[in-house]
């Protein structure tokens, strides 16, 4: 029988001999393939707890995701370790590309913010000066109204629901009483006694009356249309910050941490830890995972364009500055308006308020920016009448009161509100397409390579040899690498709000797209064939007929959000034409220094404050 099975006895042996030999080499293979470089990468990568890696690996392993044949260093337990450490150092990886937005975004926030903040602080005092040296009888009690009207225009600025408008109207409304009872009629608040009661009556009739003329009008429009753009563009960039916010808390699919564990880690389990993704490879995994962040790029892309247009309404031919200064300008033209029709308006509050005033008193502002040589106090004044114009004579007189600044323009200035919008603009240009790249970026540098030895998910190749897929849900029903079943809710309804608020914007600002764009974005402050330098014999400053000298307010320049276009009469009905009344300070003094540094312009004003 045994011969049977083994006829021969040394046949036999060396069979068994043969076996003995396998199953020895076997184990010696076993333990040769150590697990110490596997233990080595999970430790400095702070995968997990070192004791889940074996020192050597095991033959019959039941994996999830890293499923091969043969020995495998990982187990179950180093498979949700990998699950956690990818997971995060995926996320990781987008903040840290994400990150250089972020502060782009919110940086400029705040330094936007913080111009606007300067630029009306200025402006506030550039009024008060002009109260304080020009209209002193009223001065005192019209710096609350003052403070009142910039603190709103700030909290417009910061996003606040405040009508420029109204605040506008206010303002003149609480005015209105002073200027009638101290400059048009002084000392009848103390000879009649007045209190609430007729000061109430003058509020409520000054829209009526129109003791101003057009100047509340065309202020609060030109106002209105610059700082529209600057607030908007506020409310960009927190809506820009918003969708980045949640791109930064976006969740990765289940299947999407399957993938990358493979792509990044399930070469270990073969010892392999030095052995790279290939690109195509890559891109696949990270374009899946990223499908939902990749939805945003078009409105994404429409959002850059709409925050370039948003910045050159507000800084272009320096809008929202020219617009803030002029303020001054307005106010001033207001007050001269109002006594200029002195008369007229004496007779219409006192059949409207039942008000005997008589004949106003004193017709002009005393202060040294105004020349007076030519209107002194024992100047005829004009009938109160209302159905007869105020004489030529008078008028001409008047639109001589003017004050001139004798700058010089700025070669070197960094820090105007032009500047700003310029570095922004610049930074912007890179970043268009960031949620598009966001998938090659991930893919990028020691991350993977291009060599003819790759990582591939299962083995070690040449070259990847799927099809590599492009960006959005709609491409990825072919992407050969991950499964991507539905889209992320929160980044769906961070797309459709930033949709919803370009298309918001573009209805507000019809004429956005229309916006010139500056011809150049370096840093140079000097437009190109203008020259920098003004004297007064190159007709910067007006001449001693008062002819070459415009004021802005009749000159509406290309590219500003809201044209001036001055109307209005005379106060009650007008029925003549309003008289042209040339403004005392900014107002005709900001026509001549758009080419120039509007910071420069700011701290010579701030100079000549001091010096009166």
């Amino acid at each position: 029988m045994s011969r049977g099975i083994c006829p021969r006895v040394n046949s036999c042996g060396s069979l068994w001999i043969v076996s003995a030999v396998i199953f020895a080499a076997s184990v010696i293979d076993v333990d040769a393939y150590s697990c110490h470089e596997v233990r080595t990468a999970f430790q400095l990568r702070q995968v997990g707890p070192l004791h889940r890696v074996p020192e050597t690996p095991g033959t019959d392993v039941d994996l999830l995701v890293c499923k091969h044949q043969g020995p495998s260093c990982c187990t179950r337990k180093m498979e949700e370790s990998y699950q956690f450490a990818v997971k995060r150092e995926t996320v990781h990886n987008i903040h840290s590309y994400s990150y250089e937005l972020e502060h782009l975004l919110s940086g400029h926030s705040d330094a936007f913010q913080d111009m606007f903040q300067y630029l009306l602080s200025f402006s506030q005092g550039h009024l008060s000066s002009l109260l304080e040296g020009t209209y002193t009888p009223l001065s005192r009690h019209a710096l609350p109204h003052v403070n009142q009207l910039f603190s709103s225009l700030s909290l417009y600025l910061r996003g606040a629901n405040v009508s420029v408008e109204a605040s506008v109207n206010q303002f003149f409304n609480n005015l209105f009483p002073l200027v009638y009872t101290r400059l048009i009629n002084p000392g009848i608040e103390s000879s009649m006694m007045m209190g609430n009661e007729m000061g109430d009556c003058l509020r409520m009739i000054r829209q009526d009356v129109n003791p101003f003329g057009p100047h509340p009008a065309v202020m609060a429009q030109e106002v209105a249309g610059a700082l529209g753009a600057g607030r908007q563009l506020g409310l960009a960039l927190e809506e820009g910050m918003e969708v980045m916010n949640a791109t930064e808390h976006v969740s990765l699919s289940k299947e999407c941490v399957k993938s990358l564990v493979k792509m990044v880690y399930c070469s270990h389990c073969r010892g392999l830890t030095l052995i790279k993704p290939c690109v195509g490879y890559c891109l696949n995994v990270m374009r899946g995972c990223l499908a939902s962040v990749s939805e945003l790029d078009q409105p994404w892309r429409r959002y850059t364009n709409l925050l370039e247009q948003l910045t050159h309404a507000m800084a272009g031919h320096h809008s929202l500055e020219l617009a803030l200064l002029g303020v001054r300008g307005h106010v001033n033209e207001a007050l001269l308006y109002a006594q200029l029709h002195g008369p007229l308006i004496t007779a219409t509050v006192d059949k409207v308020c039942g008000l005997s005033t008589g004949e106003p008193t004193s017709m002009q502002p005393t202060s040294p920016e105004v020349t007076t040589s030519t209107v002194t106090s024992s100047s005829p004044l004009p009938s109160a009448a209302p159905s007869k114009p105020l004489p030529e004579q008078w008028l001409g007189q008047l639109a001589h009161m003017r004050s001139s600044f004798p700058l010089k323009p700025s070669k070197n200035n960094k820090h105007s509100l032009r500047t700003l919008s310029r570095e922004f603009l610049m930074y912007l240009q890179r970043y268009k397409s960031f949620f598009a790249a966001l998938p090659e970026m991930l893919c990028e540098g020691e991350n993977v390579v291009d060599d003819s030895t790759c990582w591939s998910g299962d083995d070690v190749v040449e070259s990847y040899s799927g099809r590599v897929v492009g960006n959005g849900l709609h491409a990825q029903r072919q992407n050969p690498e991950v499964k991507v079943r539905s889209p992320n809710p929160a980044l769906a309804e961070a797309k459709e709000r930033l949709e919803r608020f370009i298309q918001e914007t573009q209805e507000r600002f019809p004429k956005l797209g229309q916006m010139e764009v500056w011809e150049e974005m370096g840093s140079g402050e000097t437009e190109e064939g203008s020259s920098t330098d003004c004297d007064d014999e190159d007709g910067c400053q007006a001449s001693g007929d008062g002819q070459s000298q415009t004021s802005h307010t009749d000159a509406p320049s290309e590219g500003k959000p809201i044209a001036r276009q001055p109307a209005g009469g005379s106060p009650h009905e007008n029925p003549s034409k309003p008289p042209s009344v040339k403004v005392i300070g900014g107002s005709a003094s900001v026509s001549w220094v758009r080419p120039w540094s509007l910071a420069l312009l700011f701290a010579a004003l701030s100079l000549q404050w001091t010096l009166f």
